[in-house]
């Protein structure tokens, strides 16, 4: 008891003193929370910072178990503010009445989902959607996922995930926008603005949720859920930037991470909530756990129990309790004995409060819950937007002898793979509400866009996953029936191309998937070697939710695309750039390894003392690969080429409250109209400490007829040149820098500037 009581001293005054600086009202809105928090007891408090699932289907008759029957009871008294997987206007109708008609201050409850790439009209996965290098098709994903979710009643999503990752091993990398801060930094308020809109009281959009806060990408070995170790430099300069960002950009709410940082939870970790989020960027919304992230600061070590789990995330910040089944049990017993003051409490209600009358719920409880489910869901509109934005996403990885694009017309085209016939695939992992089964297929894109469907011929192949599981359970990939290599290799034999869906069935990425193996699984590697053995012109697409080992596949096939799990219309969107009907400009916002031992890899790192060849071993090398990767960030071809000339910078030196303008030529070169993203890098040569060898520091997206040039211009500032030192501190310092701009972190022209 003693160790509790000086931990508690430690930080109440700190927290108290931050708590205070919250209180007092500013709008309309705030006066109206706390004329509610002042009608409210402890209980009912506490009663708001409850958050549990759905555990009946809410559109039948009241349950009659156990722990249904508890739960039916709590919301009507007031022990729950938050309810998780709820679905459907019906069900979160029935929902909130329980909750408003019967407590005794009829506070409604707030909806939440995981509504990531789409609600039924499923968008890219969101490494995808980043690949656009478009944040406004980041932004329409989002938008209609939000139209979608509020017609069907809900009001929250547990998304964007803004986390940065550089291990491809990491099943979740499929839910972010990739390795760097800066891109991360752009897509991440992208989509706060999509969800959340301008208005989020309107009936067309929904509260937002930056997760996970923070640095769960940067797991140990790649395997979810793993420790974290990493340093307060990294976590400031690599990770924090999209959060501050979605804060930034207003984001209602922030998830904790299941992992620990330096041996602290995340979920009780002070310095991230109270001092950070909650202090220096003076962030007024709340923070919900993750499942039960509370109860697992016991599984960690840091507590010896559910109740002092409690204890420490409500100190350190953590508002809502995700089925922790913690706080409403022994918040109020914390509080009556001097362990937790009552202060906190009040902010973290007032928080979650303050969301609810934002979202409009005290005006009209029920008006999510009243529009047009079927007329706003899955319709045309929508599809035709998933379709644009998949087209975005792709990434064209290699195209020699420009076999792409295929012709409609006059080429017998041989479409082989058990992907190419998926129509679930596509959906991805976190499909939220999508119809199992429902994309366009790959095959199906193509049978569209061609003039002869009798032009088309398809073989399955090896059968790749023998037994689709349950969510919850692994994939059981097929290693020991090769039936179907003959029958592919003797239709390869008779076409003029090949189209070879490989990749990943879509659960094999995702949360709780990582794998120490990236490359192709199956019998899909004796598969493409088999056919490519009788046809070289092979064109692989594929499909995937993270980056694979391909080193075989990118030496020998001459082309390659990159179509990862795209959503509804990914057939059609695949179909669209193989045929030219768009002309891809996707860029990788993630490296390619050669190898899995590679992993992490990532293009911003630190030079090392002996970054370079020496003639002797004594250098940092691997002695049985490249330290390169296989595709480096921001690469990805186009039908046409471009040229960059005439790099010019308005100064060769600049001061602190001055702006260098950097200004390239960019010339479509091809024959072929398109778009190219322009990739502006620069490097601290010297620094007080490490810098990494580049940083993106701009991006721009640019349309070009064939032959037509642009100038682009970049502005370049003390400020984006500021990083996190030694000092603990935000900073520019003086000193040499090199820039570069150019089509990929690996290509581009070379200039270089002081800052004084």
């Amino acid at each position: 008891m003693l160790k509790k009581l000086i931990v508690t001293a430690l930080f109440s005054p700190l927290v108290f003193h931050g708590v205070q600086a919250q209180n007092q009202p500013k709008t309309e809105m705030d006066m109206k929370v706390e004329e509610l928090l002042s009608k409210m007891t402890l209980e009912e408090k506490i009663g708001q910072l409850n958050q549990y699932t759905a555990r009946w289907e809410m559109t039948g008759p009241a349950p009659t178990g156990s722990s249904e029957q508890e739960l039916l009871e709590e919301i009507k008294s007031g022990q729950v503010g938050s309810m998780l997987n709820v679905t459907g206007a019906e069900a979160t109708l029935k929902a909130q009445k329980l909750a408003v008609e019967n407590t005794r201050l009829g506070i409604p409850l707030i909806f939440g989902y995981d509504v990531i790439h789409g609600y039924k009209t499923i968008f890219p996965i969101p490494l995808a959607t980043a690949s656009s290098w478009d944040p406004s098709a980041a932004e329409l994903s989002a938008h209609i996922a939000a139209v979608e979710a509020a017609a069907s009643g809900l009001h929250w999503t547990f998304a964007p995930m803004v986390d940065i990752s550089r291990d491809a091993r990491w099943g979740r990398v499929m839910e972010g926008a990739g390795e760097d801060p800066y891109l991360g930094a752009k897509m991440a308020a992208a989509q706060v603005r999509g969800f959340q809109g301008d208005d989020l009281s309107a009936d067309n959009t929904i509260a937002a949720c930056a997760k996970h806060f923070a640095a769960y990408g940067f797991a140990e070995a790649g395997r979810d859920y793993n420790t974290v170790e990493i340093s307060e430099y990294t976590l400031q300069n690599m990770v924090l930037p999209p959060f501050k960002a979605a804060v930034e950009a207003g984001v209602a709410t922030l998830m904790n991470s299941f992992n620990v940082i330096g041996g602290l939870p995340s979920t009780a970790n002070p310095h991230l909530l109270r001092d950070i989020l909650k202090g220096e960027w003076d962030f007024d919304g709340f923070v919900v756990s993750d499942w039960n992230s509370i109860g697992e600061i016991k599984n960690h070590g840091v507590a010896p129990d559910l109740k002092e789990a409690a204890r420490l995330a409500i100190i350190a910040g953590s508002d809502m309790d995700m089925e922790g089944y913690s706080y409403v049990p022994f918040l109020k017993e914390l509080v009556d004995e001097g362990l937790v003051d009552e202060a906190l409490i009040d902010d973290a209600a007032r928080r979650v409060l303050r969301i609810k009358f934002e979202l409009g719920l005290f005006d009209d409880p029920y008006k999510y819950s009243k529009l047009d489910e079927q007329g706003l869901v899955l319709n045309e509109e929508h599809l035709q937007a998933a379709r644009e934005v998949a087209r975005k996403s792709i990434v064209l990885l290699k195209n020699e002898n420009n076999l792409l694009p295929l012709k409609k017309e006059g080429q017998k085209i041989a479409v082989i793979g058990d992907l190419a016939d998926d129509k679930d695939s596509p959906i991805g992992s976190w499909r939220a509400q999508a119809i199992a089964g429902s994309a366009v297929s790959l095959l199906e894109g193509i049978e569209n866009a061609v003039a002869d469907q009798n032009a088309v011929a398809f073989e399955r192949g090896p059968v790749y996953v023998s037994n689709e599981p349950e969510f919850t359970k692994h994939l059981q990939i097929n290693h020991t029936d090769p039936t179907g290599i003959d029958q592919a290799v003797e239709l390869a034999q008779k076409m003029d191309v090949v189209v070879l869906a490989l990749g990943e069935n879509c659960f094999q990425s995702g949360e709780g998937r990582s794998q120490t193996d990236i490359g192709l699984k199956g019998y899909q590697q004796q598969l493409l070697e088999a056919v490519y053995e009788v046809n070289k012109n092979v064109v692989v697409v594929l499909m995937n939710g993270r980056p694979l080992v391909i080193d075989w596949m990118a030496e020998k096939v001459p082309a390659i695309v990159e179509a990862w799990h795209l959503g509804s219309e990914a057939g059609n969107a695949i179909a669209d750039v193989l045929f030219g009907d768009y002309n891809p400009a996707g860029k990788l916002t993630v490296s390619f390894p050669r190898s899995v031992g590679q992993c992490p890899i990532y293009y911003n790192h630190f030079s090392t003392a002996r970054a370079d060849d020496t003639g002797t071993v004594f250098w940092s090398h691997y002695t049985d690969e490249s330290n390169d990767p296989l595709f480096p960030f921001g690469y990805g071809l186009s039908y046409t080429t471009f040229e960059y000339s005439n790099l010019k910078l308005s100064a060769s030196e600049i001061s602190a409250d001055q702006t260098l303008k950097v200004r390239v030529e960019v010339k479509n070169t091809g024959t072929v109209d398109g778009e190219e993203v322009v990739q502006l890098y620069v490097h601290d040569l010297y620094g007080s400490i490490a810098r990494p060898v580049k940083e993106l520091k701009g991006f721009e997206k640019i349309f070009l007829k064939a032959g037509e040039s642009k100038t682009v211009e970049f502005e370049l500032t003390a400020d984006d040149l500021a990083f996190f030192g030694a000092d603990r501190s935000w900073k520019a310092e003086p000193g040499d820098f090199n820039l570069w701009v150019g089509t990929n972190s690996q290509m581009g022209l070379k200039g270089a500037f002081k800052l004084k």
